[in-house]
């Protein structure tokens, strides 16, 4: 009877194993929000486009499957973002306050822990202060996923990138994290810059846009053009969006624009393009962020723009605010 029950038991605690295999959860609770939505998405893959969170009572919670290492994204009410770091069989406990989202904690495994520590060393500090402390930390944390995410946050996707560094410290991490498919697609993206650096002639291109239509880079002959990228669960790209469909009205036909949607759904492409009076051709082949085209033209993140001026990159790696900026710069009445 004893062999028995010693067997029911282990049975019991290898079948709970194997559930959570495969599988990250996420369970918290917040001050200041007692009912709500959260959104969430993935740059490198762990969910599928976007999906949502329900908070009821200040709780909320979140099970995915998970095979691999990745990051998740936490969009909040006021649209900041914080990243926590997924891994098959992990579970982590967030506790945020609503009002200081900065001293988010969240517990349960080694890489949000450690982005928890780090995240409270930016208390109070200046932005230059919080690139030298994202800096520092990579050195002292190269086998670390939020060494990865760090690397891309304030050196890679900054207003004012920084490859030279970003480079130097993917040569680093690659030494601690050799199989890591997120640090390799990262070494892709700024190896990719090469492509788009400004003073060079646009790479020549060919594809098929959601209506059926060839599209080349002849189709941007002309004094400007912009290619932008971008995605329905990342509201800077739509920003942009929304300020190519303004430009374009504004310069009435001397403004042509393409753009690469990495949405897994077609329809949702659609969808948006209705939303924001997008006439232009998008190219969106549910390939995501390994689009063909993306790695013809050196791009491999979203949001992401070129500006093009009479068939010669002006401008690459621009963020949304950048891009209203100089488009209201050049097409304001």
């Amino acid at each position: 009877m004893k062999r028995y029950a010693y067997l029911l038991v282990l049975s019991l605690i290898l079948a709970a194993c194997g559930e959570s295999k495969g599988h990250f959860k996420i369970e918290g609770r917040f001050l200041h929000i007692n009912t709500g939505e959260l959104y969430v998405y993935s740059p490198d893959g762990v969910i599928d486009g976007m999906d949502t969170i329900k908070i009821q009572d200040g709780r909320f919670a979140l099970d995915v499957p998970c095979h691999d290492e990745g990051t998740i994204m936490i969009v909040f009410p006021n649209y900041s973002q914080q990243p926590v770091f997924a891994e098959s069989g992990g579970a982590v406990e967030i506790k945020a306050d609503a009002s200081h989202l900065k001293e988010m904690e969240v517990k349960g495994t080694d890489a949000n822990e450690l982005m928890t520590k780090f995240r409270k060393s930016l208390s109070n500090v200046s932005p230059p202060e919080e690139t030298r402390l994202a800096g520092q930390f990579i050195k002292d944390h190269p086998e670390s996923p939020v060494s990865i995410y760090l690397t891309r946050r304030y050196f890679v996707d900054a207003d004012k990138p920084d490859y030279a560094k970003a480079a130097a410290f993917i040569r680093l991490m690659m030494k601690a994290q050799k199989s890591s498919g997120s640090l390799a697609r990262l070494k892709e993206q700024v190896d990719l810059t090469q492509l788009r650096t400004p003073g060079k002639a646009l790479p020549a291109f060919s594809a098929v846009d959601v209506k059926g239509r060839k599209v080349t880079n002849a189709d941007l002959n002309g004094p400007m053009a912009v290619i932008n990228v971008w995605a329905t669960w990342s509201y800077e790209s739509l920003d942009a969006l929304s300020a190519l469909s303004q430009a374009e009205t504004e310069a009435a036909g001397k403004l042509k624009i393409v753009s690469i949607c990495v949405d897994a759904n077609k329809g949702d492409c659609l969808r948006s393009m209705d939303n924001y009076r997008v006439d232009w051709p998008v190219v969106c082949d549910g390939s995501m962020l390994d689009s063909k085209l993306m790695k013809q033209l050196g791009l491999s993140t979203v949001p992401e723009c070129i500006v093009i001026r009479n068939g010669r990159i002006v401008q690459s790696g621009i963020n949304a605010a950048e891009l209203r900026r100089f488009l209201e710069n050049t097409y304001e009445r």
